[in-house]
């Protein structure tokens, strides 16, 4: 199936997914002793059921613990969940990015770019966003009346949730609905355009903008900036994301941490560990001209440590070697940039100079001189060691060397996609920049996304 086509019909499905769901116990029931268990039933908790009251705070120390929250469900959001996965990696198999080593199907599909309504990982990654949305509205309320300062704890609550919106608009097609409730009375968003998403994200940044005042404001602030700048960027305003992360340092970072008290880092715990993720490269089928997927392995980009396969044992290649589905004797291929505790960089300076050389193409007339300089100026060691630092075991490729103008407007697209894809892998902004590609850059479906034979049989 078409990629736009699945993304056309996630988006119906996350309408279908607001709705309260219709709990069987009464089935179960009638399977076990009626006696002093009937309450015990009926009163379970349902997860996904969240009162306005529980996101309430009634004094300062709980207005705090609210904002907290809402950072550790950024962090579960972006790569902290599995089975359903989270963000960064579900999304990543729809891309050039993550292939699948399991056996699962939910995995299996949508690195096949089948698109089956029962498939129960769906609801898991928009449901984990929304999460973040819904806690970080009502933290702001809640500090507002019981701790308003610093203002920039308000400020980042703001940028968050512009942050999540920028996430729904790439991830997701037009017809996102944000809903809210009040009480236990839920309210059904109007289905939004992904142009709408970002225009939304936009405006929060402003907010965040707004309320930046105390510890910690430079750092938000250029959060706000960068989430901006993506947004604006996303909604072909060029020159305005050039202007929206102007200042934003080289070095800046902005992370979500994981710990083993918290979640691990599912980069690591998918792909490392239980291989059932295996780092795609030159994605696609090669004897039909498919493996239109970036050479994420064979590049030998020191942005990228990875290693293929694992230790022999006695000669012959282990179990660790392969991927975990064995019907497929594929080696696995393991990033080296996270480990199981690491951090992830979701929002880079890096990134802010991306942006910038990307507008510089989109000038009138286009700044070819300041394109390739601002793609040149963060190719240092200092700034790959600190995006990507290689995890024991595994070794970079040789250091980066200046590029070059390509020549043609056609090259220089590619090169600066594949930079940011380089730059910025497993973290959630892939999928965004390929659909870019087929809407602002006029590419074709199958010059975008891996096509043909899939390796474990039948087509994309």
């Amino acid at each position: 199936m078409r990629p736009d086509a699945i993304l056309k019909e996630l988006t119906a499905m996350t309408r279908l997914l607001e709705a309260p769901r219709v709990l069987w116990l009464c089935g179960f029931a009638a399977t076990l002793p009626v006696q002093g268990c009937v309450n015990d039933l009926l009163q379970v908790t349902d997860p996904d059921v969240i009162t306005e009251e529980q996101l309430k705070a009634n004094s300062a120390a709980g207005a705090v613990a609210l904002h907290n929250g809402t950072i550790f469900r950024l962090e579960q959001a972006t790569a902290g969940t599995q089975g359903p996965d989270a963000l960064f990696e579900f999304g990543g198999l729809l891309t050039d990015e993550w292939q699948s080593g399991d056996t699962f199907i939910q995995r299996n599909t949508l690195d096949q770019r089948i698109w089956d309504p029962q498939n129960t990982f769906h609801a898991g990654p928009f449901r984990a966003i929304n999460r973040v949305r819904v806690q970080a509205g009502a933290t702001i309320v809640a500090l507002r009346q019981y701790q308003p300062s610093p203002a920039t704890n308000i400020a980042r609550m703001f940028a968050f949730i512009a942050y999540i919106e920028v996430l729904a608009g790439e991830h997701y097609c037009n017809g996102v609905p944000l809903s809210s409730f009040a009480g236990s009375q839920i309210t059904f968003g109007e289905p939004l355009s992904n142009d709408s998403l970002f225009a939304l994200a936009t405006a929060n940044t402003d907010s965040a903008f707004a309320n930046i005042e105390g510890a910690d404001s430079a750092r938000v602030r250029w959060l706000a900036q960068v989430v901006k700048g993506r947004a604006l960027l996303d909604r072909s305003q060029f020159a305005a994301a050039a202007a929206a992360v102007a200042g934003v340092p080289d070095t800046f970072h902005y992370d979500v941490t994981y710990s083993l008290v918290t979640a691990d880092n599912q980069n690591w715990a998918l792909n490392v560990n239980a291989r059932r993720y295996t780092m795609a490269d030159n994605e696609g089928d090669a004897t039909a001209g498919g493996n239109v997927g970036l050479p994420y392995f064979s590049a030998n980009d020191p942005r990228l440590p990875r290693r293929r396969g694992g230790p022999s044992k006695g000669g012959t290649i282990s179990s660790d070697s392969v991927i975990f589905d064995t019907a497929y004797p594929v080696f696995v291929i393991r990033q080296g940039i996270w480990g199981r505790s690491s951090l992830i960089r979701i929002v880079t300076g890096v990134e802010a100079r991306l942006i910038e050389a990307e507008a510089a193409l989109h000038a009138s007339p286009p700044d070819y001189t300041t394109w390739l300089g601002k793609l040149n100026v963060v190719r240092t060691a200092a700034l790959v060691s600190a995006n990507s630092p290689a995890q024991s075991g595994y070794t970079r490729g040789p250091a980066l060397t200046t590029l070059v103008d390509p020549g043609t407007d056609a090259a220089r697209v590619n090169l600066t996609l594949r930079e940011r894809a380089f730059w910025m892998f497993g973290t959630g902004h892939r999928l965004g920049d390929m659909r870019r590609l087929l809407r602002q850059y006029g590419r074709t479906v199958n010059s975008v996304y891996p096509n043909g034979k899939w390796f474990k049989g039948g087509n994309f």
